[in-house]
């Protein structure tokens, strides 16, 4: 049920970055969406209020026991001028498959919808136009009880933010190193893995500095158990081309199922391109990289849509692929995605959502 949204429009216009050198996720538009939750009542008090902080017990849930689940998308700006998101059911569906891992209470699918599409009409002068750039959003929600005590909480706060952001990686579309870790593990199946939860990014954090103290943009985890199977890249999921096949790790539990993962294969099949989903040793991507057979490797996401890898690194071995430039799928599937959220090329699948003032 889609209830009434209140507007309280901001006194104090922020003042927007300049899109040339903006840093992602640094610079927040003039609102934010908040509705809160309590057992028993279910949601209520839909908002949209000036962005600002957000008065909290310290006490509160969330700081102690972890109880909180993210969501990322983005909003486009086409060249007529028009707004519209990517596939964002997706990413509503998603959350509540998150928020059931972490006993969450799901929000409507019609009421996240609508509170997104007004969220991005009053803040629609924040969705920008320059080439490759867009309006990050941030759903997310928190335990908001106070006490101590491990236990499912029994209110939450869910909140929408924005963010006008370029490109995630300093790179660009450049091709990035990647440092394949083989000591610590970010989840194990059964765990949090499949939720898209701030703990395990938590959980990353040691490598992933380790990683950029040797000069390396992102972490390759491998699985927790045997430590020998790629699952995925810090931020995005991985993909490879081994001898002309392309291949993805499978969606075991304990890797996030992507919607930008989800999209490429989608999108490479309508090209007849075929997509093994599989468990993937590194021992394999190894192989293939010392006799010449890895053709590309591209991580995929969200923030960065399609990403391609350069340099890869495992116990101090470096492989460079592609002649640590973008391969000619990786460029192709950059172009199909990112066309089809700009509206440069015809969406034939139905994947975006017009906003409408």
């Amino acid at each position: 049920m889609v209830q009434d949204i209140r507007v309280e429009l901001t006194k104090n216009k922020r003042v927007k970055p300049d899109m040339k050198t903006v840093k992602f996720g640094k610079s927040f538009s003039d609102h934010m969406f908040l509705m809160n939750y309590e057992e028993g009542k279910g949601w209520f008090d839909p908002r949209i209020v000036p962005y600002g902080p957000v008065e909290m017990d310290m006490a509160c849930m969330v700081f102690h026991y972890g109880q909180e689940i993210f969501e990322g998308m983005k909003a486009y700006r086409t060249s007529e001028g028009k707004v519209q998101l990517f596939r964002p059911t997706e990413n509503i569906r998603r959350m509540a498959i998150s928020g059931e891992r972490l006993v969450m209470p799901a929000v409507d699918e019609d009421m996240f919808l609508a509170a997104l599409k007004k969220l991005l009409e009053v803040d629609a002068e924040w969705v920008p136009s320059e080439e490759a750039t867009s309006l990050y959003i941030r759903p997310f929600m928190i335990a908001t009880d106070v006490g101590l005590g491990v236990h499912a909480s029994k209110s939450y706060l869910f909140s929408i933010i924005t963010c006008p952001v370029g490109s995630y990686y300093p790179e660009g579309l450049n091709p990035i190193k990647i440092m394949i870790e083989s000591q610590d593990v970010r989840a194990v199946r059964g765990g949090t893995g499949i939720a898209k939860c701030g703990g395990n990014y938590a959980a990353s954090l040691r490598a992933s500095l380790l990683a950029e103290y040797k000069g390396y943009s992102q972490v390759l985890w491998l699985d927790g158990v045997e430590r020998k199977y790629i699952e995925e890249v810090g931020s995005m999921n991985i993909m490879f081309k081994v001898n002309g096949e392309v291949l993805t790790p499978s969606l075991t539990g304990s890797v996030l199922a992507g919607i930008t993962r989800k999209s490429c294969i989608e999108l490479m099949k309508t090209w007849g391109i075929d997509v093994t989903e599989r468990l993937i040793t590194v021992d394999e991507i190894v192989e293939a990289a010392e006799n010449g057979t890895l053709e590309e490797v591209w991580g995929t996401g969200t923030a960065a849509v399609v990403s391609p890898v350069g340099w890869l690194t495992y116990k101090d071995k470096t492989f460079e692929i592609g002649g640590g430039k973008i391969g000619t799928l990786t460029q192709k599937l950059y172009d199909g995605l990112t066309g089809i959220q700009w509206g440069k090329v015809p969406d034939t699948l139905g994947w975006t959502v017009p906003v409408e003032k």
